[in-house]
């Protein structure tokens, strides 16, 4: 296994999805969410991208605003038909956001790739060869 410096965002978003309990014990949305936030922060800090973008993705992605933070967000597009306690969530709605938390950020980190990867010059799907 690839130490984490060693592998890509995408590739370590993945590696937190599946085994979250082992980054942030009791394994939650909102733990996992406030663990995000520090990796972003961390990562600004550190003169890395973070999430930058993240955000304004997810508000593309669901085709609208609201008054909620970027995990308001997820769990709009986790769970449509609402919830009762955000602080709260049953454990079906907290599995269903969490799955859903993990396949936007890789959906995410494969777009920023793909971005990267053209504006370094270097071929990507949608970009042909030379």
């Amino acid at each position: 296994m690839k130490q984490p410096s060693e592998m890509s965002e995408r590739e370590y978003f993945a590696c937190v999805g599946q085994r979250p309990g082992v980054f942030v014990g009791r394994t939650s949305f909102h733990a996992l969410t406030a663990f995000l936030i520090g990796y972003d922060q961390h990562a600004i800090r550190s003169g890395g991208s973070g999430l930058s973008g993240w955000s304004e993705w997810l508000v593309d992605r669901r085709g609208r605003d609201c008054k909620h933070a970027w995990p308001g967000q997820v769990l709009h597009m986790a769970l449509p038909n609402g919830w009762d306690s955000v602080a709260e969530l049953s454990d079906v709605d907290e599995q269903q956001a969490i799955a859903v938390l993990f396949q936007l950020l890789d959906e995410f980190a494969a777009e920023r790739e793909l971005s990267d990867k053209a504006g370094m010059g270097q071929p990507t799907e949608t970009q042909p060869r030379r």
